[in-house]
């Protein structure tokens, strides 16, 4: 009986000592800080094929003469743009940039919720694709105040941050010198998701019902032509 008992106790420990061991796992596991997306793109980017990006699965070569298979900062800051699965905002000083243009509108096509924020006078420069967003059904909304609405940053699902010097255009992405940053630390997110909300409901047209199109006090009549 005694050695029954015996072979019964240590079968009760050998169980209880790997439940302890998986119990420990799980909470080191659950306990352990996720690792955070943090990623620096320095520009001007490199010039490459990006068809592919927009249509992982298509078989279809591509005969462009651009180089193929190379991964760029421009290319990562579409993939980033990309991965909007329910929502994308945007607020963008200049948006002149068909590749990333045709970014948002994919994006759009999939259902994904956009909300774009631009300053006033750059969105009715030549070349600018405010307007194609807006012939899309996107909704824009543009600054109402008299001064620059220069911010440059994008919030996709509410979740990563894409901030920094670069403008949307041509000339930021291919000649100058710019950088970006991509994270999803929500001490980061966060306020840039409040920042945005204010400025959207600052410049809901429907609190100016008098003037769609107030003029500033102190911007240039005549837009400047897009450099940055």
């Amino acid at each position: 009986m005694s050695v029954m008992w015996t072979v019964k106790v240590v079968g009760l420990g050998v169980v209880a000592l790997s439940l302890s061991v998986e119990l420990v796992g799980w909470l080191l596991h659950r306990l352990r800080p996720k690792r955070t997306r943090n990623e620096v793109l320095f520009f001007p980017s490199k010039m490459a094929c990006i068809n592919h990006i927009f249509a992982p699965s298509s078989p279809q070569l591509c005969f462009c003469p651009l180089p193929h298979g190379v991964e760029t900062s421009f290319s990562r800051l579409l993939r980033c743009i990309l991965s909007a699965s329910s929502s994308l905002d945007l607020c963008v000083f200049s948006f002149s940039n068909m590749d990333l243009s045709r970014a948002v509108l994919t994006l759009y096509s999939r259902g994904v919720t956009i909300r774009v924020l631009t300053d006033k006078d750059y969105a009715a420069i030549t070349g600018t694709q405010i307007g194609v967003l807006r012939k899309a059904g996107i909704c824009v909304r543009c600054d109402v105040d008299s001064v620059y609405m220069h911010h440059k940053f994008s919030v996709v699902d509410n979740r990563l941050l894409i901030t920094g010097s670069l403008n949307w255009t041509r000339t930021a992405v291919q000649s100058n010198m710019e950088n970006v940053i991509v994270t999803e630390d929500p001490d980061l997110v966060r306020p840039f998701i409040k920042e945005f909300q204010k400025l959207w409901l600052h410049n809901d047209p429907a609190r100016y019902p008098y003037s769609s199109d107030p003029k500033p006090a102190h911007k240039a009549t005549t837009p400047r032509t897009d450099k940055p």
